[in-house]
């Protein structure tokens, strides 16, 4: 049962330290995710930063619908996502952690997909707005995705391999096909798209322009909706303006609905987000919204 204290606090904004007075990337990042363990170009390892980092840094677009803006320039994502522990979504997400991976000494590289997550079969094409990273180990690759909301994967994919691949929540499989990969989640008895990769790598270019997209454009679900997730090795939590769902790991799912002082204090205590003043108005419309099932 979560406790809400009777009334929100909020968290100072005091600005961002220069790039020159910050700590090298690596020391900060894996400080940020509490990451304690080997340093090395291996699949334990990129295992075990990708759990870490999901758990540690929440999926979230507050500054998408607050029309701040999403800037994901790499000074900008470090200084948001580790300095001033916000989340992101995925052009920020992914991008730092692809940034990590080559600071460890990782090949990897960005990837470009199109979501396909609860859409009909037949639904029209989607734009190229979900960056995932391509890791190759051995010749082998892998797909990691740290920025994909309540249903990222909690651990590296192969991608050669149409076989499902059981995680701690849920299986995914990588099916290849005429577009590059189509990756999807056992959700029940039936496997789900969750989106369909290009088979090339993405500069840095598309990336902009993805994120250009998701962040401004009027149809983004992002400039309407609080949403915000988080996954861990017990739950996988989920916000969607004031719908709170938490799937354990065991199956079970507890869907409550929450008022703005309780979204506020989720926010903080489930997200781990140090909650603005400035998102108030966003967080008292969210409260009212009425969410189809």
């Amino acid at each position: 049962m979560l406790h809400y204290p009777a009334a929100p606090s909020y968290s100072a904004d005091d600005g961002d330290p220069a790039p020159s007075e910050r700590a090298p990337l690596l020391t900060r990042y894996l400080a940020r995710i509490g990451y304690t363990g080997p340093v090395a170009p291996t699949l334990e390892v990129l295992a075990a930063l990708q759990a870490a980092h999901i758990a540690a840094i929440p999926f979230e677009a507050i500054d998408a619908l607050t029309g701040t803006g999403i800037d994901i320039g790499a000074d900008a994502v470090e200084a948001k996502l580790i300095d001033r522990r916000r989340g992101g979504y995925c052009f920020e997400q992914n991008g730092l952690f692809l940034r990590v991976l080559q600071a460890i000494g990782f090949e990897a590289e960005a990837m470009l997909g199109r979501v396909r997550w609860m859409l009909a079969d037949d639904a029209p094409a989607t734009p190229r707005t979900h960056q995932v990273v391509l890791v190759t180990l051995d010749g082998r690759p892998w797909l990691a995705d740290v920025g994909f909301g309540a249903a990222v994967p909690p651990q590296p994919l192969a991608m050669d391999s149409e076989a499902p691949q059981p995680t701690r929540h849920e299986s995914y499989r990588v099916r290849r096909g005429g577009f590059g990969w189509e990756v999807e989640a056992q959700i029940g008895d039936e496997w789900k798209p969750l989106y369909r990769l290009d088979d090339a790598a993405a500069p840095p270019v598309d990336c902009v322009v993805g994120n250009w997209y998701t962040s401004t454009h009027p149809e983004s679900h992002f400039r309407h909706q609080l949403i915000a997730a988080r996954t861990t090795a017990e739950a996988r939590y989920g916000l969607r303006d004031n719908r709170l769902t938490t799937r354990l790991a065991d199956g079970r799912i507890d869907r409550r609905y929450l008022t703005a002082d309780e979204i506020e204090r989720t926010l903080a205590e489930i997200f781990l987000l140090p909650v603005q003043r400035s998102w108030r108005s966003a967080i008292e419309r969210a409260a009212t919204a009425e969410i189809a099932n």
